[in-house]
């Protein structure tokens, strides 16, 4: 099925993301997770994008096809920085060939010391190349505090609109720790004609380390009320963990009372957390 049919429903679309090993000799702990993931009935389930190489692109396709097995839509990830055209077509038929209809079109991160493509300078591009080559739902990102290397929210805004007119048919948001920012972002978007469908990129944080480096990485700020938690039971790793789960419960049930289009809860692949939030909010959705 393709991700635009499920917001076709009156309800809040509700999808996991799991990532693929570094070793692809491991993919069986992704495996085992989604065995579990299953049993909490998500839309769709999205899968990231190795760091460059065919070993890592073959891998997050080969998960993408197991979870379609699984009677579950998939979508795989797929990042051009480090792609050809030639590549992406051999992507592209590889994934028509497993059976995956949607795509979350990324520009990528750059390889350190490795000189990137120049066929594609942004995602926007990307989202133009698959829907001229493919029959593919097409989705992609959005950062309601702004991407990290665009000058001001406007061009950032702008920016998104002309991915979304390339073809983005959904957008799924980066990780934010406070709602009213995510509200505004929102606004801010639907004022400039985006009007695809939002998700709404949810972190459970359940250690220090996890919320230090996704900051470090995305630019997400921490409202007072979180950063009290992390400072509460930093010393106490099941307390961390069970606060964190309790938050993002918290920003899931204000978000879905608001009326958001969709929530993509980041698991990274602990079915456990995911577990306790699915539960929490299984009748909201």
């Amino acid at each position: 099925m393709k991700i635009s049919e499920l917001f076709k429903q009156d309800r809040t679309v509700f999808s996991f993301e799991v990532f693929p090993p570094k070793k692809t000799s491991s993919v069986d702990t992704v495996y085992n997770a989604l065995d579990q993931l299953k049993e909490y009935k998500p839309d769709f389930i999205s899968v990231t994008y190795g760091a460059g190489g065919s070993a890592a692109n073959n891998i997050t396709a080969q998960i993408a096809s197991h979870i379609n097995d699984m009677g579950i839509t998939s979508a795989a990830h797929l990042s051009c920085v480090n792609n050809t055209k030639e590549d992406i077509i051999q992507i592209l038929d590889e994934f028509k060939s497993m059976g995956i209809e949607n795509i979350l079109a990324l520009r990528g991160d750059r390889i350190p010391d490795v000189e990137p493509k120049k066929d594609f300078a942004y995602a926007t591009d990307l989202v133009k190349f698959i829907k001229e080559n493919g029959d593919f739902h097409v989705s992609g990102a959005c950062y309601p505090e702004i991407h990290p290397e665009a000058p001001d929210a406007v061009t950032d805004i702008l920016h998104l609109k002309e991915k979304v007119d390339a073809g983005a048919e959904h957008l799924m948001s980066q990780l934010f720790f406070d709602n009213a920012i995510f509200y505004d972002f929102i606004e801010k978007a639907r004022i400039a004609g985006i009007n695809v469908p939002i998700e709404a990129g949810i972190m459970p944080v359940v250690n220090k380390s996890q919320i230090e480096r996704m900051v470090s990485l995305c630019g997400a700020s921490l409202p007072a009320k979180f950063t009290k938690m992390m400072q509460r039971y930093e010393s106490n790793p099941e307390a961390l963990r069970d606060a964190g789960i309790a938050y993002a419960i918290d920003q899931i049930v204000d978000l879905i009372s608001n009326g958001v289009d969709g929530i993509h809860l980041y698991t990274m692949n602990n079915p456990y957390v995911a577990g306790k939030i699915s539960e929490s909010i299984s009748s909201l959705l």
